[in-house]
């Protein structure tokens, strides 16, 4: 059962903000390339306004964009921006035609309120490295030096008489666009203009190089069946299977479609295997603090434990527990004799398979009949279902005839 964690979580919200900036950016091109005449603000909104605000409603599609791939890596700064943008969007299409942007206005709200209730899931700081602080202080350099050298020496360029025309040659000078509208007359602004040629594109190729790089990273860890650390930052009310085993797999089929699911595993060839099928996999030791605490153990709603290594087992659900006291942990013993050492470790419920089944097909020997139909409906049920028949079970006063995993000491 979905629970309104899900619904109202930081991933609903990534979602909706995504869907902003489509919307954003699409109706813009749209009111763009086929204005609206008329509607219910043509009679205060001047034509000229309802273009810019197409321009602009455009650009702020793709700046939300860019918050997008901030609020996957739960960035503050991608939710303040995001703040700040969404009513901006909103008021764009509002201005451009309200009936046109009724569903960007819509969503814009819808996600403006999801950014409000999540706001503590987004608690990184932006942790720019060395390379991409360079790029962009290059960048902001180059930019400045062309900007400024060109309207320094206006008198030599035709086309430039203004801060914004010198701005507009050095953009489209380090873009390599050169649309041939501004060009210089003299020999020393020819110099000039070869020097911010040669320092803006080279600022624009380190950049684009800074923007390809998590890219092409994102693949490779992908190939080797990995996450990348953005796909595992945006992990919330998961559920964390530690370790992989032959137990393990009926596990992941039964949770398929039911919830988000994050295989550990330290074996990478397997991990391979389980991520060509689709599951979402982290390559690393599920006994180790770190590790967990990048698959984000402290927000998932539960952890299950079934490799073939109790030993294993036990000091993955310890470090589980240390990390996240609340989290539910469900453990299965390879040994019966280890159910209460797994339950001791932090587990709060331990089943051991092999016990069970036992007494399944010992029943079945001598004679137990309705075996088969027990087996049939535990397969059949819902998870869900089953929970809440072993609630009123519980509930039943005078009962004493089940018996307890749950708990611990």
């Amino acid at each position: 059962m979905v629970s309104v964690r899900d619904w109202v979580g930081a991933r609903t919200t990534v979602t909706t903000v995504f869907i902003v900036a489509i919307l954003s950016a699409a109706t813009g091109i749209i009111n763009i390339s086929s204005p609206v005449t008329g509607g219910v603000l043509a009679s205060v909104v001047p034509d000229v306004i309802r273009i810019t605000a197409g321009f602009t409603g455009t650009l702020t599609g793709f700046l939300l964009l860019v918050s997008v791939y901030g609020l996957r890596r739960r960035l503050r700064s991608a939710w303040y921006s995001s703040v700040i943008l969404l009513p901006v969007s909103a008021a764009q299409g509002l201005i451009q035609s309200p009936e046109r942007a009724l569903p960007l206005i819509g969503f814009s709200v819808i996600s403006f309120v999801l950014l409000a209730l999540n706001y503590r899931a987004f608690d990184r700081d932006l942790d720019l490295n060395l390379t991409q602080l360079s790029a962009l202080l290059a960048i902001a350099g180059a930019q400045t030096y062309a900007t400024a050298g060109a309207y320094a020496l206006r008198e030599q360029f035709n086309g430039i008489d203004t801060l914004f025309d010198a701005f507009y040659f050095a953009l489209v000078t380090g873009s390599t666009v050169g649309y041939g509208d501004i060009y210089p007359q003299t020999a020393v602004a020819r110099l000039f203009g070869m020097t911010a040629l040669l320092l803006t594109v080279a600022t624009f190729a380190v950049a684009l190089g800074v923007l390809l790089t998590p890219a092409i990273e994102a693949r490779l860890t992908k190939a080797l069946g990995r996450m990348t650390e953005s796909q595992l930052e945006i992990l919330d009310n998961h559920v964390l299977v530690l370790g992989h085993g032959e137990l393990t797999e009926p596990i992941l089929e039964e949770l398929e479609d039911r919830a988000d699911v994050l295989i550990v595993t330290p074996n990478a060839e397997r991990a391979q295997r389980l991520s060509d099928r689709g599951y979402d996999v982290f390559t690393a030791d599920p006994s180790d603090e770190e590790s967990l605490r990048r698959a984000r153990v402290e927000v998932a709603r539960s952890a299950i434990v079934a490799t073939n290594n109790d030993a294993e087992d036990a000091l993955a659900i310890l470090t589980a527990r240390q990390l996240n006291p609340d989290i539910h942990i469900v453990a299965a013993a390879t040994q019966r004799e280890n159910e209460p050492k797994l339950r001791r470790a932090g587990a709060n419920t331990v089943i051991s398979p092999a016990a069970l089944g036992g007494h399944f097909l010992a029943e079945s020997a001598i004679g137990g009949g309705g075996l088969e139909t027990v087996e049939e409906r535990l397969l059949e049920e819902q998870p869900d279902e089953m929970v809440s028949d072993a609630d009123t079970d519980a509930s039943t006063p005078g009962d004493s005839t089940g018996t307890a995993d749950d708990g611990g000491e």
